[in-house]
């Protein structure tokens, strides 16, 4: 009989392919295998290799790093790349306390492990140290300054060395924050806790002396601990102990608090127990930066990439993988070279990070990931870690709607607000090199209800500059994108500031510039100006007029994107925060988030105005009052501020 090729790991089809098979033999041409108990037995047969073929090719699946879907394998089939996942975070929170003590001692020691218990969202966390901090006593007060907490529980592991067996030295608890293991190993003649080991990531300068210890991830997330052999790392001796502190976490959910009850462990240099009294702790800074364990998707996504980069910052890909493993909370980050920067900075790689948990890296942690980059980067590369710019994207839509098809105005127009919000949390957006796709947006509000009859959507983008205030600074705004030119200015629109010398509030406009044929140059002027209503002719109606406060504050490139602001003493702002918002309208409405911008689409600063559509609905048949009271411009108007 013919042998039967199985192209489908569908049941029927198996079935359908067995009883192939077995009509091609003579025996079985015209057997009716339905209405037998033959069918019995097929289906059996089918149902074996359905499983079989269901099981072989889970198996496949899980050999390959970039198809497995187990963690457990996912990090197997990574550490034979040397690559260790990362593991949770602490949220690391600053305080400081003090006190005063009645016990004669010259030195108080804060105990390693539960310092205080801090809150978030009406739940409690434990806040604990690593390592034991001592601090003198001066005139019996002593101060535990600026001292860094780490959220979770102090644990300590002890591990009989026994070079008999085939001995693992496995940490049996998972959430386990990685930065925070320390390991002592004591042999048979040295005292206390003996020598510490250093943590290393590859064997590199590692010797047959090395006191050294390597670390992978296991089964259920808990860590395993390996030490050298003899010949690549100090090698242990039989009976030798070794000591394990870390801190259990909770992860990000530690992040946010900042009141803290003191609940640590003091202790005098004869170790005796010492009361400061009443305790009360001072938050110098909230917790934060606290993570979860790196997930699959980003093992896979980061394994080859720091395995091909070999531990050295050369590409700028090799910069993101690095800066993702140094400083765990980055949620984005763009690099770039300095030779692409206007003008040129030869010699230096300008970074900018989005953290997960905020908008801003703090100066701390830019110091942090710069002095860890040193042992990556080559000999001669500078590090320059820049603040996020974000770009804004807005939009001003008119949506068109047929009024007999709904219940109520604000109920579609929340619903068209929630589409939008859905795809402002898309992979379009929030990361740098986003971009808006305009076509895109006009689906989805079109596609959101089928009483919407047609919407005409216009694009503005935004950057937000923060200012000095009662000082005298120059400012520059990058937007990144080609701004559209009105040849009658009103191109850049600001909200209100007060500058000195000046009571009233005033706002930026522009003056686009011509040559002498009257052809736009590509470059602009930025005015300061005051407007006010005045009233016109007969009756009631006001216009607004324009004082020019300052003739020339600054240029405006609209060809690169770029607003530049003259020595300038801004006093204050109309929005909190010392912030003025400034806006523009891009040439082309799939506006980009070019090199360092990180894009992000505002839904709450657009503005969605609900049209009836008077002609879908019957109400008007002619089209007339729906061209005089309906009409909505497809073009930007002539407001002079930003509002």
């Amino acid at each position: 009989m013919p042998f039967t090729k199985f192209t489908n790991l569908d049941f029927d089809q198996i079935k359908t392919s067995i009883k192939d098979y077995l009509r091609a033999n003579p025996t079985f041409t015209d057997f009716d295998f339905e209405g037998s108990n033959f069918s019995v037995l097929i289906d059996t047969l089918a149902y074996n290799t359905y499983i079989t073929a269901f099981n072989s090719n889970m198996i496949v699946n899980e050999s390959f790093l970039d198809s497995a879907t187990l963690r457990e394998n996912v990090v197997s089939l990574a550490r034979n790349i040397g690559y260790v996942p990362r593991s949770r975070n602490c949220s690391k929170a600053v305080v400081s306390f003090s006190g005063t003590t009645d016990s004669i001692t010259p030195t108080v020691t804060l105990k390693a492990g539960l310092v205080c218990v801090g809150s978030a969202d009406n739940t409690s966390y434990t806040f604990s140290v690593p390592e034991n901090i001592t601090r003198p006593v001066v005139n019996n007060t002593v101060g535990f300054n600026s001292i860094t907490v780490y959220q979770g529980t102090f644990l300590t592991k002890q591990f009989v060395v026994d070079g008999s067996l085939d001995q693992r030295f496995v940490l049996d608890n998972p959430n386990i924050d990685t930065s925070t293991i320390s390991v002592y190993v004591k042999g048979i003649n040295d005292s206390g806790l003996g020598s510490e080991y250093s943590l290393v990531e590859n064997i590199l300068n590692i010797d047959s002396v090395s006191e050294i210890y390597l670390i992978q991830e296991v089964q259920d997330e808990k860590y395993e601990l390996l030490f050298g052999d003899g010949r690549f790392g100090k090698k242990l001796e039989n009976n030798a102990v070794i000591t394990v502190n870390y801190i259990v976490t909770n992860g990000k959910e530690g992040n946010g608090c900042s009141n803290f009850s003191f609940q640590g462990n003091l202790r005098s240099s004869l170790d005796q127990a010492v009361s400061l009294g009443t305790v009360t702790v001072t938050t110098d800074q909230s917790s934060q930066n606290g993570g979860e364990i790196e997930n699959i998707d980003s093992i896979k996504y980061f394994a080859p990439r720091i395995y091909s980069a070999q531990y050295r910052a050369v590409t700028a890909r090799d910069y993101e993988v690095i800066i993702k493993k140094i400083y765990p909370d980055t949620e984005s980050v763009a690099i770039i070279g300095g030779e692409e920067l206007d003008p040129p900075e030869y010699g230096n790689v300008v970074i900018s990070i989005k953290p997960k948990n905020g908008t801003y890296v703090s100066d701390f942690n830019k110091e942090l990931i710069k002095n860890e980059l040193k042992q990556y980067s080559i000999s001669g590369i500078n590090q320059k870690i820049i603040d996020l710019k974000i770009l804004y994207v807005e939009i001003d839509s008119s949506i068109y709607y047929n009024i007999s098809q709904i219940s109520s105005v604000d109920s579609l127009k929340t619903k068209i607000s929630n589409s939008l919000e859905k795809y402002s949390d898309s992979l379009d957006f929030n990361k740098f090199g986003g971009r808006f796709k305009y076509s895109k947006v006009l689906q989805i509000i079109d596609n959101t209800d089928t009483s919407i009859t047609s919407n005409i959507t216009k694009v503005r983008i935004r950057r937000d500059l923060k200012v000095l205030p009662n000082q005298f600074a120059q400012y520059e705004l990058c937007f990144g994108n080609k701004f559209h030119i009105n040849p009658e200015g009103y191109n850049i629109r600001s909200t209100g500031f007060k500058i000195s010398n000046e009571s009233d509030v005033v706002y930026l406009t522009d003056t686009p510039s011509k040559d002498s044929n009257g052809t736009l140059t590509g470059t602009g002027i930025i005015s300061i100006v005051n407007p006010y209503p005045v009233i016109s002719g007969v009756g009631t109606t006001s216009v607004l007029k324009t004082r020019i406060v300052v003739q020339s504050a600054g240029t405006v490139d609209y060809i690169k994107g770029e607003i530049k602001l003259t020595t300038i003493n801004i006093i204050s702002t109309s929005l909190p925060n010392d912030i003025i918002e400034i806006q523009a309208f891009p040439e082309s409405n799939d506006a980009i988030g070019l090199k360092d911008l990180y894009l992000v689409f505002n839904i709450q600063k657009s503005t969605i105005n609900m049209v009836r559509d008077v002609i879908s609905s019957g109400d008007e048949i002619s089209g007339t009052v729906f061209s005089r009271d309906f009409y909505t411009s497809s073009y930007q108007n002539d407001k002079l501020i930003r509002v």
